[in-house]
């Protein structure tokens, strides 16, 4: 059957409301026409791939772990045996380019360094691969330009590690606050952690293209657009680092907050490698408080609204997101979180360190790239439901 006819059928028969973040769940409940599982390659054997993706991909339904690219040769064995990795399907950073003569790698996983993600876009593009880039999308949105322009030109799909968007409770917050279920509000969004080895990649500026902002804080950016599904009209922000002496050292910030106005309202946000941990999302309403915290990791999510505690269970958000971007392959669709959605946000990221670097007033956002309207994006969800 149709998957839009059956999607509207059973909708009817079961006077079910989806979440947007649950269309693509759905839709990988009818069998498509293509039953091939695709294949990844993941690139980069770090942390996020061994403990999030990796195991994930024993999970999908849609695609499977067919290779890896790693520079560390001790792995290789280890991933091998581990995942049924063929020992042609195992490349490093030298002879990466020979995957346009793999027929098992379909999509390739960037989970690099931010400062290795254009480059390997490229390259993967260029083998006719199609790309999931983990976020940031780049270390600038020029970049982020040069990356969707080159997976165009190659006629594949480029996609963003935003997860968020596939899981089921950050996207009923969505619709609470798209749809203003309790009336106008105002948004509160945070993450942070304390981070100081100077050992780690993400205190290189050379690598992480800056602090928190560039890991942590793009989460709390993303909430404020998704609650109010709308682009920010400006924004100001404030350097707030308490240990000047280690991070501006570095080059990089240790905390940092702004503040977005929209056109429904306003968005405080903050970031730190300083404090202890936060993690929130709270809209503050006409008729209460709507919160999420922690709203930003991969389990134990907990909501309310001011009717209650948010029911909704624990997923998997990786498995959910890569299974819905091997779907938009086979069929031919686009992805929910595309390459421009990250050009969005590093040219919103750009313009916060220049607004904390210069202490200025607000920034007017006149020239944003309007290249994701997510009141469109929300209408046509309204359409197909």
């Amino acid at each position: 059957m149709n998957r839009r006819p059956f999607i509207k059928k059973l909708l009817a028969t079961s006077g079910a409301t989806l979440l947007a973040s649950n269309i693509s769940m759905l839709y990988s409940c009818v069998a498509s026409e293509n039953n091939k599982k695709l294949g990844i390659a993941l690139v980069g054997l770090g942390y996020y791939s061994k403990n999030q993706l990796a195991p994930s991909l024993l999970e999908t339904k849609h695609c499977y772990l067919s290779a890896i690219v790693t520079g560390t040769k001790e792995k290789e064995a280890v991933w091998a045996e581990k995942y049924n990795i063929k020992k042609e399907n195992i490349y490093n950073y030298q002879n990466f380019d020979d995957i346009i003569n793999n027929d098992d790698i379909d999509i390739v996983y960037i989970v690099l360094p931010n400062s290795m993600h254009a480059e390997y876009t490229l390259r993967a593009a260029k083998a006719g691969k199609h790309v999931i880039c983990e976020k940031p999308m780049a270390t600038s949105a020029a970049d982020c330009r040069k990356m969707i322009a080159a997976c165009n030109a190659a006629n594949v799909i480029l996609s963003i590690g935003y997860r968020l968007h596939f899981d089921p409770l950050n996207g009923y917050m969505m619709e609470l606050g798209q749809n203003k279920i309790f009336g106008d509000l105002n948004i509160e969004s945070g993450f942070g952690f304390s981070l100081k080895d100077p050992s780690k990649w993400r205190l290189q500026k050379s690598l992480s293209g800056g602090g928190p902002l560039m890991d942590l804080g793009i989460y709390a950016l993303q909430a404020a657009i998704y609650m109010f599904g709308e682009l920010p009209l400006s924004l100001w922000a404030k350097d707030t680092t308490i240990d000047k002496d280690f991070f501006h050292e570095k080059d990089i910030e240790g905390s940092l907050e702004w503040e977005m106005t929209f056109p429904s309202g306003k968005a405080l946000c903050k970031t730190t490698y300083e404090e202890g941990l936060y993690n929130y999302i709270i809209a503050n309403t006409q008729k209460g408080e709507l919160k999420l915290a922690p709203s930003f990791l991969y389990d134990g999510l907990k909501g309310q609204t001011p009717e209650g505690k948010i029911n909704i269970k624990d997923v998997n958000q990786q498995a959910l997101q890569m299974d819905a971007f091997a779907l938009n392959i086979i069929d031919d669709t686009k992805s929910s979180v595309p390459g421009e959605m990250g050009l969005r946000d590093l040219y919103l990221i750009e313009k916060i360190y220049e607004s904390a670097s210069n202490n200025s007033k607000p920034m007017e956002l006149d020239d944003i790239p309007n290249i994701l309207d997510l009141r469109k994006t929300k209408k046509q969800t309204n359409e197909i439901l």
